[in-house]
């Protein structure tokens, strides 16, 4: 392609990296609820709990980048944190959603390995995926603390979710991108907990 060609200068690319400028410039919104997930992972990861994560899509992908982040290492050398991805083992998922349904596909995942006191993410940048609605509510029966990922308004999980990560945007692509900040904030906040409070590690060496 000719270098000098103005068609190979398409505004697309700064568009985006405005919008997702703009965003992050307001996330500072959202730090005090931050905070508060990372006190409530750290209490769950130091009483043995783990957590349970679950979306769809580039959420599900999110999911699995997180737990790989906790379970393997973020950046400080440490022992494993407890953390399972829920949208992994495509024997479960397509077994549930064939002979079942896919809006419950979270659920009897939750059902099997949620213990009280675990702690569940949901990942939706509407707030409206059913089979994360439903695998929220079945945490609670069980006693998880609950929380959910949204993009601005929540969606219907505001008011079923104990609490909700609402990222004031309405953008799919510009959610899932504070998703993961906030999900790689979390991993190093956590690492930091960890060099500072050590014991932390050692109570998920045997999990619940």
């Amino acid at each position: 392609m000719n270098k000098t060609d103005d068609s190979s200068h398409s505004p697309s690319f700064t568009d985006a990296l405005q919008r997702h400028n703009h965003l992050f410039g307001q996330l500072a919104s959202v730090e005090e609820i931050c905070r508060l997930l990372a006190h409530q992972t750290e209490g769950c990861l130091r009483s043995g709990g783990k957590l349970l994560l679950m979306g769809n899509g580039g959420s599900a992908a999110d999911c699995q980048h997180l737990a790989a982040e906790f379970v393997v290492r973020y950046r400080t050398e440490r022992q494993p944190l407890a953390a399972i991805a829920l949208t992994v083992d495509t024997s479960i998922l397509t077994a549930h959603a064939n002979d079942y349904d896919y809006s419950s596909v979270f659920t009897r995942q939750v059902r099997a390995l949620c213990k009280p006191g675990d702690l569940i993410i949901g990942l939706s940048t509407s707030g409206n995926s059913p089979n994360v609605i439903d695998a929220i509510r079945a945490g609670k029966e069980i006693g998880a603390r609950t929380w959910g990922w949204t993009g601005q308004g929540g969606g219907k999980l505001t008011g079923i979710a104990d609490h909700l990560l609402e990222i004031p945007h309405t953008e799919t692509a510009r959610i899932q991108e504070a998703h993961l900040f906030i999900g790689h904030w979390l991993c190093e906040e956590l690492d930091n907990r960890i060099t500072t409070h050590p014991d932390m590690a050692e109570a998920n060496n045997n999990p619940r």
